[in-house]
């Protein structure tokens, strides 16, 4: 070490131990200065930090009790939405089948129909082709008998009485349709 510096430090007085303590008389003033400071602290801002912190927990238990009420109210409300899609959906399948039904309905309807206008046509083909095969026959009848009497009359030579030769090929021609 410098000599110096040993020389000026004997000449102050002592060692460092002074250097840290303070003098007693600002110790026990910075005590009393201590203790005047933690009463009005104690007396005055405790209560008022106490209250504070209490109010704070209320205000987060009210917090906590709100999400728990509105945890409570969504699971309500999915529950209720939840049925809600039950039952719509199963109306839903009550719809589909109830359009089912009402297709196959009106399907069968429909086919009922179709086979009651074909029967009803092929019943008036059959009489149109009755009627057409009654007048053709007729019209035949009428023919086949003219030509009779006009080939008689070149065969025998003279006029026959027409009425009366066109009754008996009438009937000849009904014993005829009879056998």
């Amino acid at each position: 070490m410098n000599p110096w510096y040993l020389a000026a430090e004997e000449a102050e007085g002592g060692g460092g131990l002074d250097l840290l303590l303070p003098p007693v008389a600002e110790l026990i003033g910075g005590i009393i200065a201590f203790a005047i400071v933690f009463f009005f602290i104690w007396r005055f801002a405790g209560p008022a930090i106490n209250r504070m912190l209490e109010a704070r927990q209320q205000a987060i238990a009210g917090q906590l009790a709100e999400a728990e009420k509105a945890k409570n109210e969504a699971e309500t409300l999915l529950a209720d939405y939840r049925a809600q899609l039950a039952e719509a959906r199963e109306e839903a399948n009550q719809i589909i089948q109830e359009a089912r039904t009402q297709a196959e309905a009106m399907k069968n309807e429909i086919i009922a129909k179709a086979e009651e206008q074909a029967a009803e046509i092929v019943a008036k083909a059959r009489e149109e082709a009755q009627a057409e095969r009654t007048r053709a026959l007729a019209e035949a009848r009428r023919d086949v008998a003219n030509l009779s009497i006009d080939l008689a009359e070149r065969v025998v030579g003279q006029s026959l009485d027409r009425e009366a030769q066109l009754g008996l090929v009438e009937q000849y021609i009904a014993e005829l349709e009879s056998k």
